[in-house]
This record gives C-alpha cells, structure tokens and sequence, in this order.
C-alpha cells in the first residue's frame, strides 16, 4: 500500500466510521430512553444489530467508488478496524459527556427502581441471583464516566476486530485476469 493509498484508506474509514458512530449514538439514545419505553429499546437492538451490515456496505462502497471495484483482504481488513475504531471514539465522547453532565444517576437508579421491583425481586429471587445483582450495581455505582467511556470503546474495538474479518473476506475483489 502506498503512502497516499493508506491516506485514502484512512480517509475513507473517518468519514464512514462517522457514519456508523451516528447509529451507535442513536441506538445508545433509545437505549436511554428505551428504559422507560420498550419501543425505543427495540429500536436501539435494530441499530446495534444492523452496524456490521452498514459497515459492509459502507466497505463496499469504499471498494467500488475508492478502489475501482477491487479490495484486497488485508485492506478492507484495515478500513473495517479504522472505521470502527473511529465510530468508537466518537461514541465514548458521547457516552463520557452523558455519564458526566446528563445522566444524574438516571440509569443506575432505573435498574435499582427495575430490579427492586415486585416483578424484580420474584426474578432474583427464582434465579438465585439478588446478591450478583447488589453487587453488580454497587460496581456500577462506584464507576466514573471515563470508566464507562473506555470500556465502550474497548468493546466497539474488539467488535471491530471480529466483525471486521469475516465482513473484510465477504466484500474483497481480486482484479479479474483476461486470458489471452
């Protein structure tokens, strides 16, 4: 790859992980408010589950458009780890300036309000489960934006990293040798 190929490369995946950072953002929203309104809590998993086919598609263009219809493994192997990478940042950015300015408690205090329900407490109570619970919120509790900021981004990179093959060996092209 040459040095102006891996710019465009670089290009590419900054504009088409901004792209796929504005669905990640718009499913982390009605997940929020999904908490209160279960339609919106659907809306939030089709987003999440249909970004690694909008970053496919997001590829192939790459590959039409960018690279005359001809992609390599390895280089849509790297946009894909790109894009992602970069729709990561943009959403820990969102999620840091939510937990920091926004949130208030409003999450953790949802899941004590869900979980100390009548509903809840039967749940915990049949699954043996109200002291992992306790715990898990208590940890939730102690966390600070950053903290849930990173470890988004951590998961959107390794996600990147797993999705990224087996989208990068559907999508490449080799160039098509004519035989004379």
């Amino acid at each position: 790859m040459t040095p102006q190929e891996y710019v465009q490369l670089k290009a590419f995946a900054r504009q088409d992980g901004a792209l796929l950072s504005l669905m990640w953002i718009g499913s982390f929203i009605c997940y929020i408010q999904g908490l209160a309104n279960p339609t919106l809590g659907l809306a939030a998993m089709l987003l999440l589950v249909t970004s690694p086919f909008f970053a496919a598609n997001r590829l192939r263009h790459f590959r039409d458009q960018a690279r005359e219809g001809i992609i390599s493994f390895g280089r849509g192997y790297a946009y894909l780890i790109l894009s992602f990478f970069y729709a990561g940042l943009l959403l820990a950015v969102v999620i840091y300036v939510y937990f920091a300015y926004i949130d208030q408690g409003y999450l953790l205090g949802t899941f004590n309000k869900m979980l100390n329900s009548e509903e809840g407490r039967k749940m915990m109570d049949i699954y043996g489960m109200r002291q992992q619970m306790d715990e898990g919120l208590k940890e939730l509790a102690n966390m600070r934006p950053i903290d849930y900021a990173l470890n988004m981004l951590t998961i959107n990179i390794t996600t990147g990293i797993f999705l990224g093959a087996p989208i990068a060996a559907l999508m490449q092209r080799r160039e098509l040798k004519v035989k004379s």
